[in-house]
């Protein structure tokens, strides 16, 4: 079995009490890192080689480090619980089963930084994972781990739970600041970053809930022995969502470093495709990243077994790799239709878009009415080479990554099943016949 940090005690009856969440140990961080000084707590986040698991995979005590302890102004922490990405559900999972965990990494992670105010901001649709946190700040409150002198440590801290207004944009950190000031979530230019200009002018560190939480486990073992687990610099464990063509779907603690293959089929994990159906493709970390077919999924380009770590999925580049992302892992058997699932994240896409950049708004909404057309029996070969066009004028265009989140699926997918798109030009009435019928009335 591998080794649990933050699923550990995931069935534990009243796990989301504070009661049942201390006599598990719940809350001994704060007293050893009290016992530390700010700089040696994020010294241990360093040694431990904790990246950013909400997509970007950035060493996360590098990013505390850049935060700009020079300034007189305030400091904050904000938590980016606004979970939007589809095939993406583990932070919501940790949050509504083991609230305590964020809250203590919170607190925890608040002191670091020398932050005295600090937010979580949450999906508004998420209404149950809302409240379920304020009963759990309550409690923390009441219990002397929030607010004025905190366990006689003479350090205070008030923590704030925000609803967001339910844009996948304001899952990017500086759209994610906007909101919370009030103004509409469009994203920042960068520079200046957060760590210097952040939430109200102020130096600010945003992380995903998933690396919050595993702070408290490295504060109370060490960073080395976080930096143990795991393969390379892909250290410690990782929550996968899983979803898809798979007999046991759900949220899933790894050690960096199983296999894709291991993961895909064991019985620990998602016990294989139903029905004795072949593998076709995954997509390993959230809608954003490149498609994989099973040839590429399973191996690297040098023959190696694909791992599920940020470098051995990555290994090919955009060319034969993908990334591990946020661990959105979905897997699409023999009978999935590629054309359609893409199709399908492209409306999100464009949807989605703030509009605040040319390149993706028009290029997000082309490319939706492209893949219908594909989709839906009226399309032309040229359409398929228009699309990869489109996307080239849509990557590294943009303000914030949706224009490459929505770019980059539409290029893997057209790479590896390309004969799929053709086989749809070519016979519209085999490939879409449970549309066809529907496409021919709304064309009459």
């Amino acid at each position: 079995m591998s080794k649990k940090i933050l699923l550990q005690h995931i069935n534990v009856p009243g796990i989301h009490t504070l009661e049942t969440y201390v006599a598990h140990g719940g809350y001994q961080s704060l007293k050893k890192a009290f016992s530390m000084s700010p700089d040696e707590v994020t010294e241990e986040v360093k040694k431990s080689g904790l990246r950013g698991r909400g997509g970007a995979g950035f060493p996360t005590g590098m990013k505390w480090s850049f935060l700009d302890k020079k300034s007189e102004k305030p400091r904050y922490l904000v938590c980016n619980a606004d979970e939007s990405e589809p095939g993406t559900f583990k932070d919501r999972y940790l949050m509504q089963h083991i609230p305590h965990a964020l809250i203590e990494g919170m607190i925890t992670s608040s002191y670091a930084l020398g932050a005295r105010t600090s937010y979580i901001y949450v999906r508004g649709e998420m209404m149950n994972v809302i409240q379920i946190l304020e009963k759990a700040i309550q409690e923390s409150y009441k219990a002397g781990y929030l607010g004025n002198n905190i366990l006689g440590s003479n350090y205070s801290l008030d923590l704030y739970v925000h609803p967001g207004g339910g844009a996948y944009i304001c899952g990017e950190e500086t759209a994610l600041l906007e909101s919370l000031e009030g103004k509409r979530g469009n994203p920042r230019n960068k520079p200046p970053f957060p760590a210097v200009w952040g939430l109200y002018g102020c130096p600010t560190v945003v992380n995903n809930v998933e690396t919050i939480a595993d702070v408290p486990w490295i504060v109370n073992n060490g960073g080395e022995a976080y930096a143990a687990i795991g393969v390379g610099k892909s250290t410690g464990t990782k929550l996968i969502s899983a979803c898809g063509n798979i007999n046991k779907p759900g949220v899933y603690e790894i050690e960096l470093g199983v296999t894709v293959e291991d993961f895909i089929y064991s019985d620990q994990y998602c016990g294989g495709i139903p029905n004795g159906k072949k593998l076709k493709a995954v997509v390993a970390g959230g809608s954003s990243v490149p498609i994989l077919p099973a040839e590429l999924i399973l191996r690297t380009i040098n023959g190696e077994p694909r791992l599920m770590t940020y470098e051995s999925l990555s290994d090919g580049g955009f060319v034969s790799g993908t990334m591990l992302g946020s661990g959105g892992f979905i897997v699409y058997d023999e009978d999935q239709c590629i054309v359609r699932n893409l199709w399908n994240f492209t409306r999100f896409y464009h949807h989605e878009s703030c509009g605040q950049c040319s390149p993706c708004r028009e290029g997000t909404g082309w490319m939706e009415k492209v893949l219908h057309r594909i989709e839906y029996g009226h399309g032309k070969m040229s359409d398929i080479d228009l699309l990869v066009d489109i996307a080239k004028k849509i990557e590294g265009k943009t303000i914030c990554p949706l224009g490459e989140a929505a770019a980059w699926p539409v290029a893997s997918a057209i790479r590896h099943f390309r004969h799929e798109f053709e086989e749809h030009v070519r016979n519209p009435e085999s490939c879409c016949k449970r549309h066809l019928h529907r496409s021919m009335e709304l064309v009459h």
